[in-house]
């Protein structure tokens, strides 16, 4: 995991977008795809567990729901990632909104609790956020990358606060019908968007040629796996697991957090959302940008784990919401470097041809956490607390940052001699 991964990066070029003005233009017009998915994703979220109460789900049952989507994009996200390879950005990222919108339409018509589940179902194809960090990895240059894909966070902030904003008023006015209608429009907007601006293939000549003489089967386990051989894949892949297992549990937990242990009505739920989104803002567009641009992605990974060690003791001795508010800034600031730095590191070490199905790779860490979550998350919860989180959090990640800050050591030892 060096600073800057040398394996097999070719120049950023394109037959689409073959100057930086060009190529400025389509990274903006994926952050507003990015921004706008974003929005209908929060939105979605306003309608589906008032509905889901309306059909008879029960706590456990909306577990089962939220797990049957884990398990769906874990599924479909290296696949996405590898079709994204194959067959280019626009392809990929019209497929994805395209599934928004039916996702979205099978929303608004659901009257059965079977309805709920059949209605996940296109969300094997929704991955429109690892598709746009894909076209901003494609045409952002090797050592400007980390702060490239750090916007989207920005724009993931933007459409956290837009969403939950537009959801809630809509569904208080209108109902769940009409609100899951709207999402349908927003993203056929999307759609027209992708179909308009993004050209058909973002990757440099060389990486369009490598694209073309590969296995063109999408289901190809063997061509997704053989990613995992390249110099320095694995462990980052592993620390990105590991590290981020802890926070992801508390994250998956937060709803009924939020709920039973600080005792928030949804207005406040919804103000705490709009906070959390106004920091992230901040962070992604002001700090992170100006860190990657000075400091070796080592470093910067040691502090991300660092500060995630401390954020979950702090999380296990909190007593009250305005606690949490203070811990949410250094929460937020790790969680969002940790992302970018190991992303920017994992693309960086394979080539370019190969960074859509990298990138669905890393999305299927997020589907996994999402997966095994809600199980060990509520089993520590009813059993030993909300301490209990933290504390294996701050456990984990003191155990990972000695591990890198070892590896790194070592390294350095050998660089000399």
């Amino acid at each position: 995991m060096s600073q800057r991964t040398k394996t097999a990066v070719h120049p950023v070029s394109s037959q689409a977008a073959t100057d930086q003005p060009n190529r400025k233009k389509v990274i903006h017009i994926v952050y507003l795809i990015a921004a706008l998915d974003i929005t209908w994703m929060f939105l979605q979220f306003s309608v589906t567990p008032y509905l889901a109460k309306k059909l008879g789900f029960d706590t456990l049952w909306f577990g089962y729901l939220q797990t049957t989507v884990g398990v769906i994009q874990l599924l479909g996200g290296p696949m996405f990632g590898r079709f994204a390879d194959l067959f280019g950005a626009r392809i990929a990222l019209s497929l994805s909104c395209s599934s928004t919108v039916v996702f979205f339409l099978l929303l608004a018509i659901a009257d059965h609790p079977a309805m709920l589940f059949i209605h996940k179902i296109p969300t094997v194809f929704m991955h429109v956020l690892p598709a746009s960090q894909m076209v901003v990895a494609d045409l952002s240059e090797p050592e400007k990358r980390a702060d490239a894909l750090s916007k989207l966070g920005l724009c993931f902030g933007v459409g956290m606060i837009a969403g939950s904003t537009l959801g809630g008023h809509l569904n208080t006015r209108y109902g769940e019908t009409f609100t899951a209608c709207c999402g349908a429009a927003g993203s056929v907007v999307s759609l027209l968007l992708v179909l308009k601006f993004i050209p058909k293939n973002t990757k440099s000549a060389r990486a369009s040629t490598d694209s073309e003489n590969k296995n063109k089967s999408v289901f190809s386990v063997g061509e997704i796996t053989r990613l995992m051989k390249f110099p320095g894949v694995t462990p980052t892949f592993l620390v990105k697991i590991v590290a981020g297992l802890p926070s992801g549990i508390f994250q998956v937990m937060f709803s009924i957090i939020a709920l039973e242990f600080f005792n928030l009505q949804p207005e406040q739920n919804g103000y705490l959302m709009a906070y959390f989104g106004i920091v992230q803002m901040v962070i992604q567009g002001a700090v992170i940008g100006r860190l990657t641009g000075r400091y070796s992605e080592t470093s910067l990974l040691l502090l991300s784990i660092g500060i995630s060690s401390l954020v979950g003791l702090a999380q296990a001795y909190m007593q009250n919401v305005f606690q949490f508010c203070f811990i949410a800034i250094p929460m937020m600031f790790s969680l969002s470097l940790f992302n970018v730095i190991t992303d920017s590191i994992l693309t960086n070490s394979v080539p370019s041809s190969d960074t859509g199905t990298m990138l669905g790779l890393c999305a299927s860490v997020q589907s996994l956490l999402r997966t095994v979550g809600p199980t060990v998350g509520g089993f520590l919860y009813v059993n030993y607390g909300i301490s209990s989180i933290g504390l294996i959090q701050f456990v984990v990640n003191v155990a990972v940052f000695v591990y890198l800050l070892q590896r790194q050591l070592t390294k350095t030892v050998q660089q000399k001699t």
